[in-house]
């Protein structure tokens, strides 16, 4: 019998593409529905273009730690979802979904190991990111208002680690490229939830942020 073979680096592209062609539908339709988050362009496809630089050590370590604080955020936006049908989770998470992606695409490149080893919700390999996502889904499941909440200090988290993130890229544009705009992405879910706390009376006060770093953010139209 006569078997295909195929080149290692075919199967990959052919994965990449995979993945960006599922992120890219899946912003499509995060956009064009009703309350969708506005959000800077992305496009994955520019990972690819953009040449590979040796990773330090401390590269490597934020690239696995990101994958999963993304998966972190997609899977808490999930189950409050699911406890209360509001659209703002759902449009969150398809975007912390399309970040998950980016960052896979970099293991991919750079051959590193997944540390996401399933796509259940609320398993992580990281028992530090266990243990918050058990505690803000627990504080999320109490009241709207606590929900809205755990999505805008979910958001300070996500910013203030990808701006340590970037402060140590030595010269990878490619990395610089997805962390820059997953941070943007954070600002915009940032100013989402707090939009969403202020229909419902409440001033949010930042947990995590600066209040100067904070006024900034919320201030932004970007």
């Amino acid at each position: 019998m006569y078997r295909l073979k195929l080149q290692p680096g075919l199967v990959l592209s052919v994965l990449f593409m995979a993945i960006i062609f599922h992120s890219v539908v899946s912003t499509a339709n995060a956009q064009n529905r009703p309350g969708a988050i506005n959000r800077p362009c992305f496009r994955l496809e520019n990972i690819l273009n953009m040449p590979s630089d040796s990773l330090s050590q401390s590269e490597l370590n934020g690239l696995i730690f990101m994958r999963e604080e993304e998966k972190l955020a997609r899977d808490v936006y999930i189950v409050l979802l699911q406890t209360w049908g509001q659209r703002i989770f759902n449009n969150i998470s398809r975007s912390e979904q399309t970040h998950m992606d980016a960052i896979k695409i970099l293991l991919k490149k750079y051959k590193v190991s997944d540390p996401v080893t399933t796509d259940s919700v609320g398993v992580f390999t990281n028992q530090t990111l266990q243990k918050l996502f058990n505690e803000l889904t627990a504080r999320g499941k109490t009241s709207l208002a606590e929900a809205l909440k755990v999505g805008a200090l979910i958001e300070e988290i996500d910013i203030l680690d990808l701006q340590k993130e970037l402060q140590a890229i030595k010269g990878n544009d490619d990395l610089r490229y997805v962390y820059e705009n997953l941070k943007r992405g954070s600002e915009n879910h940032l100013r989402a939830f707090v939009r969403n706390l202020q229909r419902l009376g409440i001033q949010y006060s930042p947990v995590k942020l600066s209040n100067e770093e904070f006024t900034a953010i919320v201030t932004s139209n970007f």
